[in-house]
């Protein structure tokens, strides 16, 4: 009898002890209701929060097992993704992958470094000031619509334009909805290369102010006013035929940021620290500022365009001399009529 009682009282303890399982639905659940306040997340129906839910917690593992395979980073948590499968964030905020562009030898910059020489760190958004302003504009917000190739060539313009031009007491912001509209040789927010904007504001004869034409998130008739117009292209070009990021470092020292595009599909869930694993398709385009020493790591500093709540404060650090993300095949910039 008294083996029975210590056989049923193990059996109740068994049951009653939460499996590993259940320990972690406790603390998704925790995270989740975490999530939802700091995200300022509401759903339509209890149905879409229960769905919403378990996305998140396989996340939650989805984060786990990148971040063992980070070199031991982790760069990877909690985003404003996270309830988000990866084809719904790739559907919502990246492009579809399409062929690199040829790169033509006459397509490329031609540095002249004699005299030059590329300092160890830099960083355009607090160095090369003029009058105290930033060449690089505030972190934008894209929205559920991939017009990334439209933000990277529209804020490369902006800032290349103040620096090329001393009569500007600081950037402007130009109208990236008019090239999401406008430009019928890409797919507005079904994505596009930059390279495709830049000749489209070269041929329409320039970007109107972002006052002007706002941006909305989504594909509408094109709206351009010449009227408005404040910023025009004169010529672009790749910084770097070969993903030579030296070449780019040199570029980005000495001369201004970059656009870059990259493979983002590890991005949902960046959370901080220098990337140092990531796909090579490319299907996002971003804002190349600056470079230097980050936790002890030769670093890339990018501005993404979705929002200064994801990332750090908006940007992402990219390991340097990995063409970490693909991010040194694809970099342009831009010269600015004054």
């Amino acid at each position: 009898m008294k083996l029975l009682l210590v056989l049923f009282a193990l059996i109740v303890l068994a049951c009653a002890a939460p499996t590993k399982e259940q320990a972690f639905q406790k603390l998704a659940k925790s995270q989740f209701e975490s999530f939802k306040l700091k995200f300022a997340k509401k759903y339509k129906s209890d149905d879409e929060e229960k769905m919403r839910f378990k996305i998140f917690a396989q996340s939650l593992k989805r984060v786990a097992k990148m971040n063992m395979n980070s070199k031991g980073r982790n760069n990877f948590g909690v985003t404003q993704f996270s309830d988000l499968t990866p084809s719904e964030f790739s559907h919502l905020y990246l492009m579809p992958h399409r062929p690199l562009p040829e790169i033509k030898p006459e397509q490329v910059l031609k540095m002249n470094m004699t005299g030059l020489k590329a300092p160890s760190a830099w960083d355009w958004r607090t160095q090369g000031l003029r009058g105290g302003v930033s060449a690089i504009t505030a972190v934008y917000n894209q929205g559920q619509c991939g017009s990334c190739w439209a933000f990277s060539a529209t804020e490369q313009t902006e800032s290349m334009e103040f620096l090329q031009n001393s009569q500007l007491a600081q950037p402007h912001h130009l109208s990236m909805q008019q090239v999401v509209d406008c430009d019928t040789q890409a797919y507005g927010c079904d994505g596009g290369w930059t390279y495709v904007a830049y000749e489209y504001i070269m041929q329409c004869g320039g970007y109107d102010s972002l006052s002007s034409y706002p941006y909305e998130a989504v594909d509408q008739n094109c709206a351009f006013n010449p009227s408005n117009v404040e910023a025009k292209i004169s010529s672009w070009k790749y910084v770097t035929q070969s993903q030579n990021e030296q070449t780019m470092m040199d570029y980005v020292g000495t001369t201004g940021p970059a656009s870059i595009c990259v493979d983002a599909s590890s991005w949902q869930y960046y959370n901080g620290g220098v990337l140092s694993s990531c796909g090579q398709s490319i299907d996002h385009c971003v804002h190349l500022v600056g470079y230097g020493t980050i936790d002890g790591t030769m670093a890339w500093i990018v501005r993404n365009s979705w929002g200064t709540s994801w990332g750090v404060n908006g940007y992402i650090y990219l390991e340097y001399g990995q063409d970490m993300c693909a991010m040194a095949q694809v970099v342009t910039t831009v010269s600015t009529t004054v």
